[in-house]
């Protein structure tokens, strides 16, 4: 059976009433902290700070996924306006995959449209982006001013460069051990190509802040925490060990990563680590069956 990230539609499947009351409430704790934050009644046309934006960005979410993460970190980090819909995909609505995004995943952006349109009818003059690396490249181009992007040609070819190793190296990682059961060793191995990739000074993956960042610290955070609770289809007892190995000096510098991504405004805006913890620890597939 091939393995399935979080980002396939697949995934998401219908959960036992007793585990989909855990997970509904764990989502609408984080739905609450992201609607009082950005509020829906926000005009289309909204200056926060030095950037601007003319058109509605209507964000389709899911608390749970790491990839819809990606982009409400670029969202704030922008600093625009917009209106999240939670999508929950243990109980997807038909209008999702209907009327927004035929493969029926999040993320996604609906771009443009009048003010009266709302997520379950988007208006036939918005445009859809979906996928979270492409979304990415689309917030970095609505708002040039924000950090998300560099300017500088090497560093925006190196942001580019470290998110395509973490994709084919870390992610594949994230997968196998998660939710293929196989051996934690596997993500210090990758972490440690990672780390590779970071500078000796600068916080960030390629110095300052990128799409780079974005797209490692949802995932990087995940592992944190479910090593830390021992949570995933890896063999029992590997979580600890492995999180004391990252712990060690061979590792400092992912770790120090970390910290800075921990300490950046944009994440400590979008992460409740007790939610997210409630949501894993009671989601099947990545729950042993003994």
């Amino acid at each position: 059976m091939p393995l399935m990230a979080p980002e396939s539609p697949e995934y998401h499947r219908h959960l036992p009433a007793n585990e989909q009351r855990k997970v509904d409430s764990a989502v609408l704790h984080l739905e609450f902290a992201v609607l009082f934050r950005n509020p829906p009644s926000a005009p289309s046309t909204i200056s926060r700070g030095a950037m601007s934006q003319t058109k509605k960005i209507t964000f389709s979410t899911f608390p749970y996924s790491p990839y819809a993460h990606r982009v409400h970190i670029a969202l704030e980090e922008a600093t625009a306006a917009y209106i999240p819909c939670v999508v929950n995909l243990a109980d997807k609505p038909a209008w999702y995959t209907a009327k927004v995004n035929l493969a029926g995943k999040v993320p996604s952006l609906a771009y443009g449209g009048p003010d009266s349109a709302v997520p379950e009818d988007p208006s036939p003059e918005s445009e859809v982006i979906a996928e979270s690396l492409i979304i990415l490249e689309f917030i970095a181009d609505l708002f040039p001013d924000s950090p998300s992007l560099p300017h500088d040609p090497v560093r925006r070819a190196k942001a580019r460069f470290f998110i395509a190793t973490f994709e084919s190296i870390f992610i594949d990682a994230f997968d196998r051990v998660f939710y293929g059961g196989e051996s934690a060793d596997k993500l210090a191995s990758a972490l440690g190509h990672i780390q590779k990739l970071l500078p000796d000074t600068g916080p960030f993956a390629v110095g300052e802040w990128s799409i780079a960042d974005a797209a490692a610290a949802p995932f990087l955070a995940r592992t944190w925490m479910l090593l830390e609770h021992d949570i995933g289809k890896y063999p029992h007892g590997e979580g600890k060990s492995t999180l004391e190995v990252l712990r060690g000096p061979k590792f400092a510098r992912i770790a120090k990563y970390l910290e800075d991504i921990r300490s950046r405004a944009s994440f400590a805006a979008t992460w409740d680590e007790n939610a997210q913890l409630a949501i894993w620890a009671s989601y099947p597939p990545v729950l042993r069956t003994q």
